[in-house]
């Protein structure tokens, strides 16, 4: 697992991050259609996602995370902005079965990619 620590002077996080790609959609307020996208990194707290066109910070969006068996979703807020790179993404309401959910997509990543230390 690629991750940074937690609580490190230079990480501002409060849950490790895991690489790898979740398949993952985007629901903006006000509009119908949703985005598609995968994920770069996932935490308990909130993800990277690469998409080429980005949303500007403080965009509030419910997201629909696949895991290979599963399926949960999340409000979240856009957190930050790399301009035609992807959005830092900040989960800010599940329910706690999805919580699980979650935490069992994180360590499946983990297993498919060990530490390289």
């Amino acid at each position: 697992m690629s991750s940074t620590e937690p609580n490190s002077p230079s990480e501002r996080r409060r849950h490790r991050r895991t690489k790898g790609a979740v398949e993952i959609e985007i629901q903006l307020e006000n509009q119908t259609t949703p985005l598609r996208a995968k994920t770069a990194d996932l935490s308990l707290g909130g993800c990277y996602i690469e998409m080429m066109f980005t949303l500007e910070v403080g965009t509030k969006v419910k997201l629909t995370i696949w895991g290979s068996d599963t399926q949960l979703t999340a409000d979240a807020v856009v957190a930050t902005r790399d301009l035609q790179v992807g959005n830092g993404i900040k989960f800010t309401g599940m329910t706690a079965g999805d919580a699980v959910k979650l935490q069992q997509i994180i360590a499946t990543l983990a297993e498919a990619s060990p530490p390289t230390e």
